[in-house]
């Protein structure tokens, strides 16, 4: 990983002069009619804590929504995902696609009061190609960052990534102080539990299992942002006590649709709750049973398809999600119109094509009428996936399949899953993100099966086929051709079914109207909130 720290000026130079035959960008403010008032505390819900707060080697759903308060990235995205200028204040790309120039902005400090430089970004992007979930799949053209002064990065590809300067935000590619990670486990540092980074608000304190607090950067760059003096960000376990503290004022600020869906349309006649539905671009998310295909049982793609068969997505959609969100054919939400693909072979409820898929699967029914006991893990993220792993098993034992449904907390959760890799299937969710690349290639790539690492390949799923077309769709610069490739790649997923996706999950932000411009951009309340502020 060292060859990607050291920098070359003469090979700088020589890309230079092409990267900034582009026009560089030039730094964008949000205009106020007024400047917001300043001071106050925001409340801030999550329904599971973290497991670290900075995303640096993780990407755990919780843990997305607290490392940009304190830790930035080059760039943030308005909601039509066009860039904007954070810790880079200019930007270029050379039109061959293969090198891509930072101009950093001066002045800045990290929380400790060290400046903040070129060789943090090239410290940062180094180690998340390297440790990151989906840091393999965004840098995989990566071959060299240079750093020929202080306030300038250069990276360099081998190929071209068109996906790349869309990739670069707070929570997705977060810019670390290298002086404290430097020399340690990036995975293991004690600063993703005390975070130090450059961002609007200084971390504070974390009482586990209660709440985190974080307090307003007096040294921001973005000087007079933050607005808020402090930030409180709780966790609030049960779907029930958070939708009494939306509703009785003890929360400004709830991301995720954090309430059960039955109560939403009462929240919608609360006078002083908004429903904010942007600010969700970024991410994309669905739902999806995903299997471990190193199980003997699930290696037979018959126990995969009659599995499909059996689980009605729009029973998921319409009883679980009280009609919120979509039914989706395949792995990709709608919302990525670029990319879905509407028409993709299903699985009609059909519990007698199911039986028969079993019985030539060499499962046949016990004396009792069991085929097969197995053990369902869901992500312990809010009541849809527990209520959702409840009416799975209701269906499997339809045909036979005796399912015990384990509950653990988030930890216990990702290390069982990728690490452990001690599960038979689990219901789960997954962002698309904002290109399939850096969101669903990491999910079906051979190559991103790494135990220990999140939220990757959790099936064990191997096609050489699909690692061909994700190879080729990630360097694709024409948009047509790249349709097809992922249009291919759905195909294929769809016949060998290493998980079954499920609905798109509807995306609301609950917040308090006392509290405005939360949510700004692409990133919503996963971005800084560097421009939040009480109103009333």
């Amino acid at each position: 990983m060292s060859h990607f720290l050291i920098p070359n000026r003469r090979r700088f130079l020589g890309i230079s002069a092409a990267a900034l035959g582009a026009t560089l960008l030039p730094v964008s403010r949000r205009a106020y009619a007024a400047e917001p008032k300043q001071g106050g505390t925001a409340t801030f819900l999550l329904s599971a804590e973290p497991p670290v707060l900075t995303t640096i080697a993780h990407t755990a759903f919780n843990s997305v929504y607290v490392s940009a308060k304190t830790t930035e990235g080059l760039l943030t995205y308005d909601f039509d995902l066009t860039p904007r200028p954070s810790l880079a204040k200019q930007w270029s790309v050379s039109d061959d696609g293969l090198h891509y120039t930072f101009k950093l902005r001066e002045g800045v400090k990290w929380h400790d009061g060290q400046s903040f430089t070129a060789a943090d970004v090239a410290y940062s992007i180094a180690t998340i190609k390297e440790v990151h979930p989906r840091g393999r799949n965004t840098f995989l053209n990566l071959v060299d960052i240079q750093t020929p002064d202080p306030l300038t990065v250069a990276l360099v590809l081998s190929k071209p990534a068109p996906y790349l300067i869309t990739a670069l935000a707070a929570a997705e590619t977060p810019i670390v102080p290298q002086h404290l990670y430097d020399g340690s486990k990036a995975a293991e540092n004690p600063v993703n539990t005390a975070p130090v980074g450059t961002g609007p608000f200084v971390f504070k304190e974390w009482v586990r299992g209660s709440h985190i607090v974080y307090e307003r950067n007096p040294d921001y760059w973005d000087a007079p942002r933050p607005y808020l003096d402090r930030l409180i960000v709780r966790f609030i376990p049960d779907a029930s006590a958070r939708a009494l503290a939306l509703e009785t004022g003890e929360i400004d600020l709830a991301p995720a649709t954090p309430i059960p869906y039955s109560d939403l349309q009462r929240f919608e006649t609360l006078p002083h709750i908004g429903f904010e539905k942007q600010g969700y671009q970024y991410s994309n998310g669905i739902s999806r049973v995903e299997f471990n295909l190193e199980k003997p049982y699930f290696q037979d793609v018959r126990v995969r398809r009659a599995f499909a068969h059996v689980i009605d997505r729009d029973i998921i959609r319409d009883t679980i999600n009280y009609g919120y969100g979509a039914s989706i054919p395949g792995p990709i939400n709608p919302n990525l119109k670029k990319w879905f693909v509407a028409d993709l072979k299903t699985y009609p409820v059909d519990i007698a094509a199911a039986e028969k898929l079993l019985d030539e699967a060499g499962l046949p029914r016990d004396a009792d009428g069991t085929r097969l006991k197995l053990v369902h893990d869901y992500v312990p993220s809010g009541e849809t996936y527990k209520r959702g792993a409840d009416y799975i098993k209701q269906a499997l034992s339809a045909v036979g399949i005796a399912v015990t449904v384990r509950s653990q907390d988030f930890a216990t959760y990702t290390k069982r899953i990728y690490t452990d890799r001690d599960f038979d299937f689990t219901f789960n969710g997954m962002s698309n993100l904002f290109d399939p690349t850096v969101g669903v290639q990491r999910l079906y790539w051979s190559k991103n099966f790494k135990p220990g690492v999140p939220f990757s390949n959790g099936s064990k799923y191997s096609n050489a086929k699909v690692d061909e077309l994700l190879e080729a769709a990630a360097v694709e610069v024409d948009h047509e051709k790249r349709f097809e490739q992922w249009a291919a790649i759905q195909q294929i997923l769809v016949e060998d079914l290493p998980d079954i996706g499920i609905v798109s999950q509807p995306e609301i932000t609950l917040y308090n109207k006392r509290v405005a411009d939360h949510t700004v951009g692409a990133e919503g309340n996963a971005g800084s909130l560097a421009t939040a502020h009480i109103v009333a």
